[in-house]
């Protein structure tokens, strides 16, 4: 991954297997975002679900730095911390559950929204709050409470995204969010946010239902 300084990247990484188990688990990788991201970057939006998660955000100069007295040239502080994020995550869950090895299948990407068409940044934000309406878990955006979706629609006052920058990013009014967010998007763009297309692992393991009760608690 490389970041440039105010671009906007989506950021995601998927398993072959489910990756949070429980409420618990979603809240524990929220709480991660913020201890490792929140200072390196201005998150515009996230989503996670049960075998993967995206994440959009624009890199600050903090995050962009190139970290010195290291024999990766090039490495950076938010790269750094993304790896640190996964990988404690990791620990914690193999340790609770007694398991081992790696609970990501893949490498994290970071695609650069900038390049390319003026709508990837527009179909990013749209894909990342529908991804669980698209994949079925739930029967209104507002049902799945693991995203930033309450956020913007005001069901929750969470702090981990900026608002104001995506509302200026994205070029919309505040009131218009809820209608504006459940609009279509562009599938050819929706192509074009990846590095690479989705697998059938990804639709098999997204058959897992989880039986959650919304409570818009991450913030």
């Amino acid at each position: 991954m490389h970041f440039a300084t105010d671009y906007i990247y989506h950021v995601y990484n998927r398993s072959n297997k489910i990756i949070f188990y429980n409420r618990d688990n979603y809240i524990f990788f929220v709480n991660k975002i913020r201890r490792y991201i929140f200072d390196y970057a201005d998150i515009l939006a996230w989503v996670l679900m049960p075998n993967h998660f995206h994440i959009m955000l624009v890199s600050n100069a903090k995050g962009a730095k190139e970290i010195e007295q290291t024999k990766l040239p090039g490495y950076q502080y938010l790269s750094k911390q993304i790896g640190t994020l996964l990988s404690s995550y990791t620990k914690a869950i193999n340790k609770s559950l007694k398991l081992k090895g790696s609970l990501f299948a893949h490498d994290t990407n970071a695609k650069p929204l900038n390049e390319g068409s003026d709508n990837y940044t527009e179909t990013c934000f749209k894909y990342i709050h529908q991804n669980p309406l698209k994949a079925k878990l739930v029967h209104k955006l507002s049902d799945w409470e693991f995203s930033s979706y309450p956020d913007y629609a005001g069901l929750r006052k969470g702090s981990l995204i900026n608002k104001n920058l995506a509302f200026d990013i994205l070029q919309i009014e505040e009131d218009n969010f809820i209608n504006w967010s459940s609009e279509g998007f562009d599938k050819d763009d929706s192509k074009n946010i990846f590095y690479y297309h989705k697998c059938q692992a990804l639709k098999k393991c997204l058959a897992f239902k989880l039986k959650i009760i919304p409570k818009h608690k991450p913030s």
